[in-house]
């Protein structure tokens, strides 16, 4: 985590540092598609795993966009189940495996600040809020008879607040950087 808050230090620090340019007065952000990918938290697991994000920006007002999302990340984690009294006497008690499929689906709102913060233009400011659900699919060992909802008590609500930059490479290609409040993803952006 320190190292990805250092390298957005350092790319809003460049970004800032470079000749402000004037930006078209009706720029637009949207008919974006977003490619991420990136490690995140949705309380689901207990610690961040990779995962993966796509998005569609629409221009919804000026300097403002909706994108619908669809993401996906997917981990296998173990737990032990039988009478831990009688190790040897229990044939049950052992360690079970599980898989967890997880698909988060919403949309992200985002408003970006480049006539703002007055940026070059080649960079794009923002912050962002999403929402959406988290869909879930558990998949138990067989042999294991114990609670199978022992880990699925977490909120399917999916709600997140973030800050991201761009850097447009050329008018059609850009890698952006967002960091959000639950998961954080690297991608690439195509402008049509």
């Amino acid at each position: 985590m320190k190292k990805i808050i250092f390298i957005s230090v350092a790319i809003f620090t460049f970004a800032f540092t470079c000749k402000a340019q004037d930006k078209p007065e009706a720029e637009k952000y949207g008919n974006t598609l977003n490619l991420g990918i990136g490690i995140g938290y949705y309380g689901h697991v207990g610690h961040p795993v990779p995962l993966g994000t796509l998005n569609y920006e629409f221009d919804v007002a000026r300097n403002f966009t909706l994108a619908p999302f669809v993401g996906m990340y997917a981990y296998q984690n173990y737990y032990y189940w039988g009478n831990p009294d009688k190790p040897n006497g229990d044939p049950s008690y052992r360690l079970y495996s599980y898989r967890e499929i997880a698909i988060p689906v919403g949309v992200k709102g985002t408003y970006y600040f480049d006539q703002l913060f007055r940026a070059n233009s080649k960079w794009d400011f923002y912050a962002a809020g999403s929402v959406g659900f988290v869909f879930r699919s558990v998949t138990w060992e067989n042999g294991y008879y114990g609670d199978k909802r022992i880990y699925q008590t977490a909120n399917p609500l999916h709600i997140q607040a973030h800050v991201g930059a761009e850097y447009h490479m050329t008018k059609k290609a850009g890698l952006f950087l967002d960091l959000s409040t639950g998961v954080s993803t690297f991608g690439l952006a195509i402008h049509f």
